[in-house]
């Protein structure tokens, strides 16, 4: 499994043509207490780049975009129930939802995980 970064501070792990994405613990930490998340429905065409979910806490509200095209197969039912998911586990049980990846080759403009590192240490 590769994972790889957006600079809008977005993961996607990727398994063959199927991807997790959620917000990495550097998001969570700048949102703070994460109070409620929309995640998109099963179905649910996305282009990269569009907005696929929605994430507040009590700082602030932010969109979360997909970085790569394809279709949602689920989103994360839990944090209808358990937003802090989000905040406790970010990069792994706070996922936001699960695609199938219509392009791959998308893949290549994100960051892999030492490029992003050193993103961060710039903000």
């Amino acid at each position: 499994m590769s994972r790889y970064f957006t600079e809008d501070h977005e993961w996607i792990d990727v398994d063959g043509d199927t991807a997790t994405v959620g917000i990495t613990d550097y998001a969570q930490g700048q949102l703070g207490d994460i109070v409620f998340v929309d995640v998109p429905e099963e179905g649910k065409e996305l282009a990269k780049g569009d907005e696929a979910a929605t994430v507040e806490s009590v700082k602030a509200a932010s969109d979360v975009y997909t970085p790569a095209s394809g279709t949602v197969i689920e989103g994360n039912a839990e944090l209808a129930d358990q937003p802090g998911l989000v905040n406790e586990d970010p990069e792994g049980d706070g996922w936001f939802f699960k695609l199938t990846l219509s392009d791959t080759s998308e893949l290549e403009e994100l960051m892999d995980e030492t490029a992003y590192a050193a993103f961060v240490s710039k903000l």
